[in-house]
């Protein structure tokens, strides 16, 4: 809801809470899946925090490239294992190595914010999804942030900084 997108063809859909007889809920999975059925280009997800995360990986994995969701992680390593998590918890089986093929084929990018000790947030980290390579998916870091001392308007230095890496998937 916090989105305000200016743009031709946007549909936003929210969950809602069942009523006080305990009906008429309408959770992020049904969201998603219903989202799918008007063919989209892009989904963007509020936040992935149960089982509509199987019906998001599917959809980035099949011609819905641009598709954006947000995790609550510590870092862009436990955001991959967060996403594992989920999918673990839905009840569906899928082994494990198919898992991270699936998220890795999937998520392309991942941006890491964090609220600092100024209480402003800042894109800390900008990370690619490499592939999997034995038992995880591997990252590798394009941007991030050090943080500094507090300025004397209490502000946070800091400074951003680049690998210097181009990503794999920058020609597409």
């Amino acid at each position: 809801a916090e989105l305000q997108l200016h743009q031709p063809h946007v549909l936003r859909l929210e969950t809602r809470p069942p009523n006080i007889e305990g009906v008429g809920e309408v959770n992020q999975r049904q969201l998603v899946k219903n989202a799918l059925r008007m063919r989209p280009d892009r989904i963007i997800l509020g936040e992935m925090r149960g089982d509509e995360v199987i019906d998001v990986l599917s959809a980035m994995n099949t011609g819905h490239d641009g598709s954006m969701a947000t995790i609550h992680a510590n870092n862009p390593h436990d955001c991959l294992a967060r996403i594992e998590n989920l999918v673990g918890m839905s009840g569906i089986t899928i082994s494990p190595s198919s898992l991270r093929y699936q998220i890795a084929s999937a998520v392309n990018l991942i941006v890491q914010l964090e609220r600092m000790r100024d209480g402003g947030r800042r894109i800390t980290y900008i990370s690619e999804v490499l592939g999997v390579e034995g038992d995880r998916v591997h990252t590798q870091t394009l941007f991030g942030f050090k943080p500094g001392p507090l300025r004397e308007d209490g502000k946070l230095s800091g400074t951003f900084y680049s690998s210097r890496i181009t990503p794999k998937f920058a020609q597409r």
